[in-house]
């Protein structure tokens, strides 16, 4: 058995490749063996893009040249297909099969970005399944079958929010969840805006805004992905389907105290916001623990970040999520209360900002249903903490998501990690799904 990055799956878990077994509950489509062989060219063609040679992990930021690597890859697989290509006016990528203004579309796809450092199949994953499953139905003979609906496959831009701090820019833009003002005014840590990094790129930033229009021609949209956590492991099945997406959203916890020589200062006489932020870090974990949510402090900022220099300013970025809305409240409450009175002790000034928040998104339960009874009404379903460009549009447009199992549940890590023949199984079954929605 090989991984579907090329390495030996015994030799990146210590023997027999986990989440090999075959599956116990899955539909035959989905339990079928072999799979299209354009799937490991592909995946041989996009690995090598934007990785890290001392990590092994991608960094495949918005707007970068990593970025537009992956565009050109794209758009190549694309045209190879004679697909007719397009750029929206938020610099997602479109893939047509079919005409696309007739309306009533099946539009599959996801993203090719990456966190820092992030590994190979969050996003990239769900694209070249996406073109994988239209070469099986090819392969099937299902283009002797007229397509009732058009079908397109879709590489969203900005999805991690790795480069601007805000998750799935280029969906936020197209469903209007995010205003060209806003977007404006997104800066990375060298300072250059959005705007500025689209035009380097060749990209007119002054088109950016909502796309009402064109999210009217989609009828159905969805997201395969890899999961991000071990249910389907433990469950046994290769393939599950979404329910639902935790509400979830970002704060930055700005700490505000007084930089001093960091040898000469009496402990007593200091005002070190590192302390209050370490204090929160500690009482996040507390918080989300009491209620059965997540909450994570994973990105910080120091000033003047000297070795030795008390801090000025801690910035530290906090994400919660949780099950439900009333969880997610009490615990970002709770964690801000605690921050402010530890604050309050240490001499310290705090301002906190919600800078990006996604409620709660409960798939359209026709169109999941629908995606059970093409895949033969035995896939598991469940929910995710991780949000995704699906959720966005799920306001706009029904859509819905199918994950692939994750032996080891890890994830923006280059750990993450999912056998061939899972990733055979779900191509297998999107194509079952495209099928079932695009020529009936």
């Amino acid at each position: 058995m090989t991984r579907s990055d090329g390495t030996g799956a015994g030799e990146a878990h210590g023997g027999s490749a986990p989440g090999a077994r075959p599956a116990t509950s899955a539909p035959a489509a989905v339990r079928g063996g072999g799979g299209p062989a354009s799937f490991h060219a592909m995946w041989d063609e996009l690995r090598p893009i934007g990785r890290h040679a001392d990590s092994g992990g991608y960094r495949r930021f918005a707007w970068t040249g990593a970025d537009a690597d992956c565009r050109a890859w794209f758009r190549a697989q694309a045209e190879s297909r004679g697909l007719a290509y397009e750029v929206d006016r938020n610099g997602n990528q479109w893939a047509w099969l079919g005409d696309p203004l007739a309306g009533d579309a099946v539009v599959t796809g996801s993203h090719l970005d990456s966190v820092p450092d992030g590994g190979a199949f969050d996003g990239p994953l769900g694209v070249v399944s996406s073109f994988a499953a239209l070469d099986e139905l090819r392969a099937r003979g299902a283009a002797l079958t007229p397509l009732t609906r058009p079908l397109a496959i879709t590489n969203f831009g900005d999805e991690e929010g790795a480069r601007f701090g805000l998750a799935c820019v280029g969906s936020r833009l197209a469903a209007g969840q995010l205003t060209k003002e806003k977007a404006y005014e997104l800066r990375d840590a060298d300072g250059t805006t959005l705007p500025q990094a689209m035009e380097r790129a060749g990209y007119d930033p002054d088109a950016i805004g909502a796309d009402p229009e064109r999210l009217a021609r989609i009828g159905a949209f969805v997201e395969l992905h890899v999961e991000q956590g071990r249910a389907l492991d433990l469950s046994g099945d290769r393939v599950g389907i979404a329910s639902a997406i935790w509400p979830h959203g970002r704060w930055r916890f700005d700490f505000h105290g007084e930089a001093n020589h960091a040898g000469t200062t009496r402990l007593v006489d200091r005002r070190d916001p590192m302390l209050t932020y370490a204090a929160t870090v500690l009482a996040a974990r507390q918080e989300a623990a009491l209620a059965g949510a997540v909450a994570t402090f994973g990105k910080i900022a120091v000033e003047p970040n000297g070795v030795n220099a008390i801090p000025s300013l801690v910035r530290g970025w906090l994400d919660s999520r949780a099950a439900d809305q009333a969880t997610l409240d009490t615990v970002v409450t709770a964690v801000e209360k605690a921050a402010r009175e530890q604050a309050g002790r240490d001499g310290i000034d705090l301002d906190v900002v919600r800078e990006s928040f996604t409620p709660v998104v409960e798939f359209e339960h026709a169109l999941r249903d629908e995606l059970n009874r093409i895949l033969g009404g035995a896939v598991p379903v469940l929910g995710t903490g991780a949000g995704h460009d699906a959720g966005i549009l799920s306001a706009a447009v029904p859509t819905a998501m199918l994950f692939v199992r994750n032996p080891t549940g890890v994830s923006h890590s280059p750990r993450e990690f999912a056998a061939e023949d899972d990733c055979t199984a779900g191509v297998l079954a999107l194509a079952d799904v495209l099928e079932g929605l695009a020529c009936r």
